[in-house]
């Protein structure tokens, strides 16, 4: 089991069997407390393991869910996955509003700022030619609130041992949302075996492969806008060109 310091939202650190984390800004914490509320009810509802929080003086604390990130290729862990995904997006949303998860308007709001902020800062940055087709990318998201979602489901969140999910950990970013958030990186970078058993067993439908394509081209801009934010011309340079390519 490898734990990795490397959070923008939380750092994490393990002490025994317990694995603690912390949040790295101010803003952060509430939705990181709000884990320890979501999670005990959404737990029983789910086919897979998620971790249980309970808070502690600096943030949260839950028992160690072991395995590695996800990067064995196979169509039983895609149906695994897809089906939790179903069971994950059918939960009520409202309860799930009143668990703890980001309900619709303020998730909405959040991201209309992050979209403004990317096509003032962002957009200018990309060549002429591109832009069109990019402004038309952040017309189209942030439309659909329909389920509650995990929100940052990626290969680093999806724990795997002998062969099946183990844990799908780190739900800060829980929200009524798009549930094709969260099957942006299944459908578009996951292994083919994967993104096939997910899409059997989830049911994935045209257009929700369409939203889902659109988040996972909204996927760089995220990294481009950090890299502004904390001066890492990097970062900057590497998104630029991530966004060209999905585009």
């Amino acid at each position: 089991m490898t734990i990795t310091d490397n959070g923008w939202d939380s750092r994490a650190w393990l002490d025994g069997e317990w694995l603690h984390r912390e949040p790295r800004r101010p803003e952060v914490r509430p939705r990181l407390l709000a884990e320890v509320r979501l999670l005990p009810w959404l737990a029983p509802q789910l086919p897979v393991p998620v971790p249980i929080p309970e808070p502690t003086e600096y943030g949260v604390r839950h028992r160690l869910l072991v395995g590695e990130r996800l990067e064995e290729a196979s169509t039983a862990l895609g149906r695994e996955l897809g089906s939790f995904l179903r069971a994950l997006h059918e939960v009520d949303p409202a309860e799930a509003v009143a668990h703890g998860g980001l309900d619709a308007a303020t998730a909405a709001a959040a991201k209309a700022a992050f979209l403004e902020e990317a096509r003032d800062q962002v957009l200018p940055l990309l060549p002429e030619a591109a832009q069109p087709a990019a402004a038309e990318l952040l017309d189209r998201v942030n439309g659909v609130r329909t389920a509650l979602i995990h929100a940052d489901l990626g290969p680093e969140h999806l724990l795997v041992r002998e062969g099946r999910i183990s844990g799908v950990i780190d739900w800060t970013d829980a929200e009524i949302g798009d549930p094709a958030l969260d099957l942006c990186w299944l459908l578009n970078d996951a292994p083919e075996a994967v993104a096939e058993g997910v899409a059997e067993a989830y049911a994935v439908t045209p257009e929700l492969r369409r939203r889902a394509r659109d988040w996972h081209c909204l996927g760089p801009w995220y990294g481009v806008h950090r890299g502004l934010l904390l001066g890492l011309p990097e970062d900057v340079e590497s998104g630029l060109s991530g966004i060209l390519a999905r585009l």
